[in-house]
């Protein structure tokens, strides 16, 4: 599946089993008497722990391509046995996973996909969320936000990959995305409403200035769960593909796409970005100050000399984002 990965990196803590395997090196050395049941049952929990651990451990993975794909960067989620609910544990690795890439010069594109097969992510962890007071609600939900803030102002285009459900949180995710690729069999809404409550990672706000307000509104209202087709024709989707045998059609799309962006100047990628998320929040007038701000700083820049230096001797550009 990621064939063309060099660089991989599992994105978790083992604080909590390193803990414990200290505290039975611990018990061990201290009762060296220690009985044969208490010593198989310290084995068990450890095994127990271990297999926990890693499962956590795994929730994110986060990958670096290579070859064609040189620049782009793939945060994975992986968490089968919830099909990608978002607990408090892949929150906390999301964030990891965006502060790495926040920083990291060489990135031109980030996708964000899921491992799960007929899943993008199945929304809030409601298991979880049932265990949390009220007093925890808030600040959680507000931690979702500041994710999906996260993702709308990282400086490279960011596309997201529905070959499945995205419901709820789910969608709100992809939403914070520049772009979105989905299988026509892949299913999603924004179905808080049928919970009694409304999206709280952005999804008011977003799916209106994606969708138009009206559009977005009977699909909030009505909890409505729409494909992949007709997502792509009321704009929520850039492009939708059948889906292929192996469930990674969107991917693959997403891959192409990714293709197209690398090339392009670094620097004008995120000022184009910055022009367009700034400009459609104000008024005409004002969008075009921002163009010409953000204009203003790749002047400077050595990438736009070799853009027109390359433009002259006929051949592709060589961009350094400097």
């Amino acid at each position: 599946m990621f064939s063309a990965i060099t660089k991989c990196c599992v994105i978790g803590r083992k604080s909590s089993l390193q803990f414990y395997k200290m505290k039975i090196a611990r018990a061990v050395t201290k009762y060296p008497t220690y009985s044969t049941t208490s010593a198989i049952l310290l084995k068990r929990n450890l095994k127990t722990l271990t297999n926990n651990e890693h499962n956590k451990s795994e929730d994110i993975k986060f990958e670096y391509l290579t070859g064609k794909q040189e620049g782009v960067a793939v945060i994975a989620m992986n968490r089968p046995q919830a099909k990608n609910a978002i607990s408090l544990n892949l929150v906390s690795m999301f964030e990891e996973a965006l502060h790495a890439v926040k920083f990291d010069k060489s990135l031109r594109v980030l996708i964000i996909r899921s491992l799960i097969p007929g899943v993008f992510c199945a929304g809030a962890d409601l298991k979880e969320r049932a265990k949390m007071s009220e007093s925890e609600v808030g600040p959680f939900v507000a931690r979702l936000r500041g994710m999906s803030i996260e993702i709308h102002d990282l400086p490279v285009p960011t596309i997201a990959v529905l070959d499945g459900a995205a419901m709820g949180g789910g969608l709100e995710l992809a939403l914070a995305c520049d772009l979105r690729v989905a299988a026509s069999s892949a299913k999603m809404g924004l179905v808080e409403t049928k919970l009694a409550i409304i999206p709280g990672a952005g999804g008011t706000q977003r799916l209106p200035r994606v969708v138009g307000p009206s559009v977005a509104k009977e699909l909030i209202f009505t909890g409505r769960i729409i494909d992949g087709n007709q997502a792509h024709s009321i704009g929520l989707v850039n492009h939708v593909v059948e889906q292929n045998q192996t469930g990674d059609a969107a991917y693959h799309k997403a891959l192409e796409l990714a293709e197209e962006i690398v090339p392009q100047g670094p620097v004008a990628l995120r000022m184009a970005k910055l022009a367009i998320n700034k400009g459609t929040e104000v008024d005409l007038n004002s969008g075009l100050a921002y163009e010409q701000a953000f204009y203003a700083q790749v002047i400077p820049t050595k990438d736009r000399i070799e853009g027109l230096q390359a433009f002259k001797e006929k051949r592709p550009p060589c961009y350094k984002g400097e």
